[in-house]
């Protein structure tokens, strides 16, 4: 999957490079979303398993068709079945890094580069050349010849996204490009990333479930639950107004869907919160887990918002412990291994869960 020309005008910054209307029946399951990406922008395709984030970057790239809708890029109709308009994948101005690189295991890292460079145009001198070049502006001259067996994952990483952008692709796929390295080749291989699509001129579409790697990398996200966009934004947006339980888990907020009558959102027919902000019809209440405070009974003299639960279990989250409860509501807390040992916990045993109004917050259900 490369560029139909490795050489051309590069698009201008903010220029609309990708706008798509991806509509794929697949059985029971439909993907029906649309995507706009301009030049020099990074945009995060997040979602749970099954909601259609591969299939959509199948499309892009021409591996599964479009059953209607349109993919433009640069202007120009790539496939548009009303118009029975199709282009090829080989034959797409696109790059694509997948998920297992797919490099070629015969060549060396050299030719696996080169590779796409000669199917465009490039005589074997011209295309090991620019190949070379690439390989030396991702810190692998020395790796060269190796074949891919030889390298490391991060190093078979940066191959193959050389590959994919010595052709100067219009479009950049990138699909989970760091889920196959372990920890800490995965914080190198993400900070080389970061500097290699900064200094890309097109469009890049990064699919993802890891919301570190989006954060880091994306300039605007894009959530797809059951093949439909739920909310997009950059992060700042997203993190601090989640509109679903899996963005809400996602950003790691409790979140609640209620009706709001000034400082009171009542969440079914009987448990409300106390919120600090005065709403008016239905909200969604979040607030971090680390908001909240357990207590082995009722508290005296306690906030508002204090109700009857039960542990459901007990996991490590970071340095903390994160306890999930049931009761009126689901919720999860963070706690101190320290307070957890005080109080005793075990699954199965009864808390009272308490969070300050003024640790909420609320913002209306509907969007704008």
């Amino acid at each position: 999957m490369t560029a139909v020309s490795v050489v051309g005008a590069e698009p201008e910054a903010g220029t609309p490079v990708l706008d798509a209307r991806l509509v794929v029946d697949l059985g029971t399951f439909r993907l029906d979303i649309a995507l706009r990406i301009r030049a020099g922008e990074v945009v995060a395709l997040l979602g749970p398993n099954g909601a259609g984030k591969t299939t959509a970057l199948r499309t892009l790239a021409g591996l599964t068709p479009l059953s209607t809708g349109h993919i433009t890029l640069g202007g120009q109709d790539l496939d548009r079945p009303d118009n029975r308009r199709w282009t090829p994948t080989e034959r797409r101005p696109i790059g694509v890094v997948f998920q297992d690189y797919l490099l070629f295991p015969h060549l060396s890292a050299l030719d696996n580069v080169a590779f796409g460079l000669r199917r465009h145009g490039l005589d074997r001198r011209q295309a090991r050349q620019r190949a070379g070049e690439w390989l030396d502006r991702m810190d692998l001259a020395a790796q060269s010849r190796r074949k891919p067996r030889q390298l490391s994952g991060g190093q078979a990483q940066r191959v193959a996204l050389a590959r994919a952008l010595a052709v100067n692709p219009a479009l950049l796929l990138l699909d989970e490009p760091l889920a196959a390295l372990d920890a800490r080749t995965r914080l190198d291989t993400r900070a080389g990333l970061q500097h290699h699509l900064t200094e890309h001129p097109g469009a890049t579409l990064l699919v993802t479930h890891d919301p570190l790697d989006a954060l880091v990398l994306a300039d605007r996200l894009v959530i797809v639950e059951d093949g439909h966009v739920v909310q997009e934004g950059d992060a700042t947006t997203i993190t601090a107004r989640p509109r679903t339980d899996y963005v809400a888990r996602l950003v790691g907020l409790n979140l609640y869907r209620g009706h709001a009558d000034g400082h009171t959102v009542r969440i079914g027919a009987d448990f409300s919160l106390t919120t600090a902000e005065q709403h008016a019809g239905e909200v969604f209440v979040a607030f971090p887990p680390s908001a909240v405070a357990l207590h082995p009974h009722r508290p005296d003299g306690s906030p508002r918002n204090t109700w009857p639960a039960t542990i459901t279990g007990i996991q490590r989250h970071g340095d903390n412990l994160r306890i999930q409860l049931t009761g009126p509501i689901d919720v999860a807390a963070d706690i101190t291994p320290a307070a957890a040992a005080h109080l005793h916990l075990t699954p199965g045993q009864p808390l009272w869960p308490a969070v300050k109004a003024a640790e909420t917050r609320a913002y209306p259900a509907a969007t704008t």
